[in-house]
């Protein structure tokens, strides 16, 4: 994986400006803040987006990846204002499930997502390495 960072260009925080990778693709559906029961435990903006990160991490798992893998996250948000505000908190979240791992990023504020209870949506690409072996079944 190259990270591309163009000459003289201020360097992006919390995220990629680009990465060149080459390997076997894995995506991931949108996925929201709920746990595997389909169940949110909580309202809070910093926690879904929590749990939604652990999704995208759990899926991963199956193809041998982790989100060291990831190249590209697309964020969809309810409210613009509470990833602003949350920032501190929300940093601090997706280290704690992510590592210091910064993809490619997008953010879009939408005016609501399908499950009514949901804050954000994110889907995730992410590429294995030639050479990787994972768990996950070709088709």
């Amino acid at each position: 994986m190259k990270f591309l960072q163009p000459e003289g260009w201020k360097p992006a925080r919390g995220y990629s400006n680009g990465i060149a990778a080459r390997g076997q693709f894995v995506v991931t559906g949108g996925q929201i803040g709920w746990n595997k029961d389909q169940e949110f435990e909580t309202d809070d903006f910093v926690g879904q987006c929590e749990q939604t990160l652990a999704n995208i991490v759990a899926i991963l798992a199956e193809a041998g990846a982790g989100p060291e893998h990831i190249v590209r996250l697309t964020w969809y948000v309810t409210d613009k204002v509470a990833y602003i505000a949350g920032q501190k908190e929300l940093g601090a979240a997706y280290r704690r499930v992510m590592g210091r791992n910064f993809p490619a990023m997008a953010v879009v504020q939408v005016t609501a997502l399908i499950e009514d209870r949901a804050k954000v949506e994110i889907e995730a690409t992410a590429i294995l390495p030639d050479n990787h072996e994972g768990k996950g079944h070709a088709t």
